[in-house]
């Protein structure tokens, strides 16, 4: 089934997805980056103190995740919706509007929580346990609603800024997003409940992944571009001043790692259905792997744009081989179980990632040193993941 007839065939669940990815923008680190100076100014802190913040909220964020996210498995799509939408506005108006700097934090915490964590959690899973045939097609589909987020919320955001505050302009952001919800709850045909919420002994004889040595062994290959994208992201300064680019050139590479990113989801969607996404998570860091060698070689503004390219090509394949991968080896009915175990840890690896990396930045290490570092994780990470990438592949062919 081709992109057309499955969008036309399915347009109603896909919508669902796509607007759950597209959703979880207002909580990405990249768009609450965009206020960063007024939360801090809010909160009567610096910006090193707003970043320790972040990183504490964004991992106890990855707990509520680890704790909620299997309930995908069981509460009606429609419900869930609602429930993540309603924390999502709740974050904002905290964040926003209250005079306590605890509350502002917990508000903080909401709006990455629903959106990084629940949203996305959301349309992987809901598409990932509603489709059997063209599995990556749909997937990589409804993946394409974060990087329309990054191409058209920034310069959105540049613009509005002119004429509103910024907190006014969350205002109209929630409202936009309530909106949309709205029409969707309300006019789309939803999917039902999963299943019945199980008792307590079946919870405890579904899947623990964290006691599982095939979870361990594949989560550094799936962690690794999240964790060295981050420091990416966060240490473009340094980046750039050690590869001799500068921060204009960085700013037009962000925007082509948003377009990398379609043609890697579309690209990476069609290929998880034609060869199984077991082959494709033995090949999709290639790009990204390749970038860094170009970056640590090439240097200068040329280097930069090598990294972003690659880097939004393979992000762009990330989710649909990751959902995929964690359906062949423990089965659709628990994915949002497994799914969510997943999903907590890249918050956590997000959280943490700036903190480890900031370490060796102030140590004075040259940023090609660290881009060595971080092609060395890559490397460590698939010879892991050979095993259950194998195990996967058996289960698909099977």
């Amino acid at each position: 089934m081709g992109y057309r007839t499955l969008a036309r065939d399915h347009r109603g669940l896909l919508g669902i997805g796509l607007l759950a990815m597209l959703s979880s923008s207002l909580g990405q680190s990249y768009f609450v980056g965009l206020f960063q100076a007024p939360i801090a100014e809010r909160l009567a802190i610096s910006a090193g103190e707003f970043g320790i913040a972040y990183s504490i909220v964004t991992l106890i964020a990855g707990f509520v995740v680890l704790y909620c996210g299997p309930s995908v498995d069981w509460i009606a799509p429609r419900r869930f919706a609602i429930l993540v939408l309603s924390g999502m506005l709740g974050g904002i108006l905290l964040l926003t509007l209250s005079p306590w700097a605890l509350s502002t934090l917990l508000g903080l915490g909401l709006v990455r929580l629903c959106g990084q964590g629940l949203f996305t959690h959301l349309g992987n899973t809901l598409i990932g346990r509603e489709f059997t045939h063209s599995r990556g097609r749909a997937l990589g589909l409804v993946s394409l609603g974060i990087p329309l987020g990054e191409i058209l919320l920034p310069p959105l955001v540049t613009a509005l800024l002119v004429w509103l505050a910024w907190r006014e302009l969350w205002w109209c952001l929630g409202m936009g997003l309530a909106l949309l919800w709205g029409m969707m709850l309300w006019r789309m045909h939803w999917p039902k409940a999963p299943g019945e919420r199980p008792n307590r002994a079946a919870r405890r004889s579904g899947p623990r992944p964290l006691r599982e040595a095939r979870f361990w062994l594949l989560l550094p290959l799936l962690m690794a571009l999240p964790i060295t994208m981050t420091g990416l992201f966060i240490y473009a300064p340094q980046l750039t001043a050690d590869l001799d680019a500068t921060m204009t050139a960085y700013a037009l590479a962000l925007t082509g790692m948003g377009l990398a990113k379609l043609p890697g989801a579309l690209l990476g969607g069609r290929w998880a259905d034609l060869m199984g996404p077991a082959l494709l998570a033995r090949t999709y860091l290639l790009p990204y792997a390749l970038a860094l060698l170009m970056a640590m070689g090439l240097g200068g503004n040329l280097g930069v744009w090598a990294l972003m390219i690659g880097g939004g090509l393979a992000i762009g394949m990330q989710e649909i081989i990751a959902t995929s991968l964690l359906v062949q080896l423990w089965g659709s009915e628990h994915l949002g179980r497994v799914r969510a175990t997943l999903s907590a840890c890249m918050v956590f690896s997000t959280g943490i990632a700036p903190a480890v990396l900031g370490v060796l930045v102030d140590a004075g290490l040259d940023f090609r040193l660290i881009l060595a570092g971080m092609l060395a994780f890559i490397l460590i990470g698939w010879l892991l993941a050979q095993q259950p990438i194998a195990e996967a592949r058996r289960t698909g062919l099977s």
